[in-house]
């Protein structure tokens, strides 16, 4: 618990922390407003790339914010994670690490307890803005769909941060947070090449944002519970080299 609060007061109070929540939040919502606001003013271009999202109503207000959050959620959270894990080798405070009581590998595994609630809450704040916004459009009050949709929203927001731990073990491997940065960047290339090739359903990297984007059509359960394979076999990774880390003259 003590590790649990630590990490949480080092994310909270970082400047990190508070703009990749806006950035994936205010970000998210504006990009949705700016896709409608063109959308309605009769741009074919802008039509014909937003695909399901160029429809003016609850249906494409969320299938534009599955694919939002499938490209920044990735963005955001493995920057984050990425900054939660290298930070500590790069502003040194590793060291300092291996003078406390506890173990440094229930430590990274705070980290990464701290990093999923923090991802939840982003996720279901994003969601509330998402009703808000197709409210103030005109949309009306959302029916069983769209509140399904929803749902599969903040589920979205979820398996993201689920699917972009192994951030946290390149950031560690590499002892760098540009290195866990750029293994986000990494993963988002994999999950577009794993949608564009039609591997996605059976990809982890792309199946959450098929899944929330088909409303749950395209993937099978069995391929969505293989999601939930990467966080743990990656956590575990993640865990084990903090258990084996050693210090560096």
């Amino acid at each position: 618990m003590n590790a649990l609060r630590v990490e949480a007061l080092k994310l909270v109070r970082s400047p990190v922390g508070v703009v990749a929540t806006l950035a994936v939040i205010a970000g998210t919502l504006a990009l949705l407003g700016g896709i409608t606001a063109a959308v309605a003013g009769g741009s074919p271009e802008v039509a014909a790339k937003a695909g399901p999202a160029a429809v003016q109503d609850w249906a494409g207000l969320l299938a534009g914010a599955a694919q939002v959050t499938a490209v920044g959620g990735l963005i955001g959270f493995g920057a984050v994670l990425a900054w939660m894990f290298g930070r500590e080798f790069t502003d040194g405070t590793i060291t300092g690490l291996f003078a406390l009581p506890v173990g440094r590998g229930r430590i990274a595994l705070a980290k990464i307890v701290v990093h999923l609630v923090w991802v939840v809450c982003v996720g279901v704040v994003l969601a509330g803005g998402v009703l808000a916004l197709g409210l103030l459009l005109g949309y009306g009050t959302p029916d069983a769909a769209a509140r399904a949709g929803l749902g599969r929203q903040v589920a979205l927001a979820l398996l993201t941060g689920l699917i972009v731990t192994p951030v946290a073990w390149i950031a560690t491997a590499a002892h760098s947070v540009f290195a866990g940065v750029g293994g986000t960047i990494a993963l988002v290339i994999l999950a577009q090449v794993g949608s564009l090739s039609g591997a996605g359903g059976w990809m982890p990297l792309a199946a959450p944002a098929l899944w929330a984007m088909s409303g749950g059509a395209e993937v099978t359960t069995g391929q969505l519970l293989l999601v939930l394979a990467v966080p743990v076999v990656f956590a575990a990774l993640v865990c084990a080299s903090w258990s084996r880390l050693q210090l560096r003259r």
